[in-house]
């Protein structure tokens, strides 16, 4: 009766054809023995959901007649025996040790992530035990008809300390995206980082355009590198260049003092470290996500990239490989791997191309009202004056490098709320117009000299025409990028050049995209 009544439930049919795609994983596999685990949630918390999933699951494969499916609670037993928890979430070596006990060719793991409160997304692969290959996974949604919270068991541990139960399934209420971007700086990878520096802009307005409820997300993104022989192989060859920030000013002057320098490329090393080091938010309905960009085997290093992966998941990040190269061979080097264990995309691209921008009728003075924009900021003190200095070096650096579409994406970005939102910590026109500094709080000592002599209410006025100077700026700026996306739009129309070469901008957004909207983000 239990079984008839799961089957009959909503979003029965959605794990059908799941179960049916990860069959198919053992086709050419001798072992057709399979254990499916209890599925958790990214943060390692189960619900009853996690075993209702388990139990479908378990049931459709063993009614394809394809394969032969251990019972669960014979799992449950080992496992409690194994003194793990029933998560599904395990390393490499416990996968084989798991195998060999319950006399298995595979085992079929993955996590949950609510969606919402009646919608839930199950992340689904089937890993074969001696080697730890994922032989098939696949993605699908189904109505969330359990009403608990996920719980993590009292006495797991969790970066080390151990827990009491608590609950999961949790959400932020406003949109959030977190991006750590982690680049090869080894000697071959002098485009890709000039693509990242060109195309850095171009991305976070695609970004800052996107929306969920109506309201537009908070961006944080941070920067890694690693594979350089300027940085020491104890420290594994890899560096943090910058934590989450909301500045990205800072993330593009960061980008401009990469340089390059061979060295050994630990993929693994590299996401184990993003994962652990960094301040990801727990929220169940922020989109989390790691690119990783490179050209050599993924398998190299200390840590293995599979542990190093579980880590994310278990943190609900999504694990994005960039291979810079021909597809086949980042396939055989173990990146797509990578991206399947990490529910992320395995892309290519060429860091070799020359980017080709469509310049539009409206850059020109995009650029110049991007410039004119900077005039609105009133830095505070010390670290107000070096930021201000930082905005117009980053307007000097972009438009070096030559290439005509990112001094005019830098601009359109300077539109954006998040732009003069992530000033509010050293600008005193945006500390102003959000509340977060009233003029009397204001010490004299803080302000530039020439407005040292002006009296409290030539002050006020003063800040006050600048904060209608930003917004008529912004409000041209806007009206102006309508008409610049249509133009784009039919120009490339026109061009269609089929050639399928993408940069780092169009492999990056086109997951980003894809992925988000499962965060339910609009774009």
């Amino acid at each position: 009766m239990l079984l008839a009544t799961l089957a009959s439930t909503a979003g029965a049919e959605p794990l059908e054809k799941l179960a049916g795609k990860l069959a198919k994983g053992l086709k050419d596999q001798e072992s057709k023995k399979v254990a499916v685990l209890n599925f958790p949630y990214p943060d390692g918390g189960t619900s009853s959901g996690s075993s209702i999933v388990q139990e479908r699951l378990t049931t459709f494969l063993a009614e394809s007649g394809k394969t032969e499916v251990i019972e669960r609670n014979l799992i449950k037993k080992v496992l409690e025996e194994m003194k793990l928890e029933t998560t599904g979430i395990i390393d490499s070596a416990t996968t084989k040790e798991l195998g060999k006990i319950l006399g298995v060719g595979a085992l079929v793991t993955g996590t949950l992530n609510d969606l919402k409160k009646n919608k839930t997304e199950v992340n689904a692969r089937i890993i074969q035990v001696e080697t730890g290959k994922i032989l098939a996974a696949g993605q699908t949604k189904i109505e969330r008809t359990w009403t608990d919270s996920p719980v993590r068991p009292a006495g797991t541990k969790t970066n080390g300390a151990t827990t009491t139960s608590s609950s999961g399934g949790s959400f932020l209420g406003k949109p959030l995206i977190q991006l750590a971007i982690l680049l090869d700086t080894s000697n071959s990878m002098d485009g890709l980082i000039a693509q990242a520096k060109t195309q850095l802009w171009k991305i976070v307005n695609e970004l800052a355009s996107s929306e969920r409820d109506g309201d537009s997300p908070t961006i944080q993104v941070s920067l890694y590198e690693y594979g350089n022989d300027n940085i020491s192989r104890g420290e594994n060859h890899l560096r943090q260049v910058l934590p989450f920030t909301t500045d990205l000013d800072k993330v593009s002057e960061k980008l401009f003092g990469l340089t390059t320098r061979g060295g050994q490329e630990y993929a693994g090393a590299v996401i184990q470290d993003a994962v652990q080091n960094l301040q990801w938010d727990k929220h169940d309905d922020v989109y989390k996500a790691v690119f990783i960009a490179g050209n050599e085997p993924f398998t190299q290093g200390p840590m293995d990239f599979r542990e190093a992966i579980a880590s994310a998941i278990n943190k609900g990040i999504l694990v994005n490989t960039i291979f810079c190269g021909n597809r086949q061979e980042g396939i055989a080097t173990q990146w797509k791997a990578g991206s399947d264990l990490g529910n992320g995309d395995y892309m290519t691209i060429d860091q070799a191309v020359k980017v080709v921008y469509i310049q539009a009728p409206q850059d020109e003075e995009i650029q110049k009202l991007g410039n004119q924009i900077n005039k609105t900021y009133i830095p505070r003190g010390t670290y107000g004056k070096e930021a201000h200095l930082r905005q117009g070096a980053q307007d000097i650096s972009v438009a070096a490098l030559g290439t005509p579409g990112a001094p005019t994406e830098r601009a359109l970005f300077k539109a954006k709320a998040q732009y003069s939102g992530a000033a509010s910590s050293w600008d005193l026109v945006s500390e102003m117009e959000s509340g977060k500094l009233k003029l009397e709080e204001l010490k004299q000592e803080e302000l530039p000299q020439d407005l040292k002599s002006l009296s409290p209410a030539e002050l006020k006025s003063h800040i006050g025409k600048k904060i209608q100077e930003r917004k008529d700026i912004q409000k041209r700026i806007n009206e102006l990028n309508k008409a610049r996306e249509k133009y784009i739009a039919e120009e490339e129309k026109k061009k269609a050049s089929g050639q399928g070469i993408e940069t780092l901008d169009q492999a990056m957004l086109k997951a980003i995209q894809i992925q988000a909207t499962k965060k339910n983000f609009k774009f």
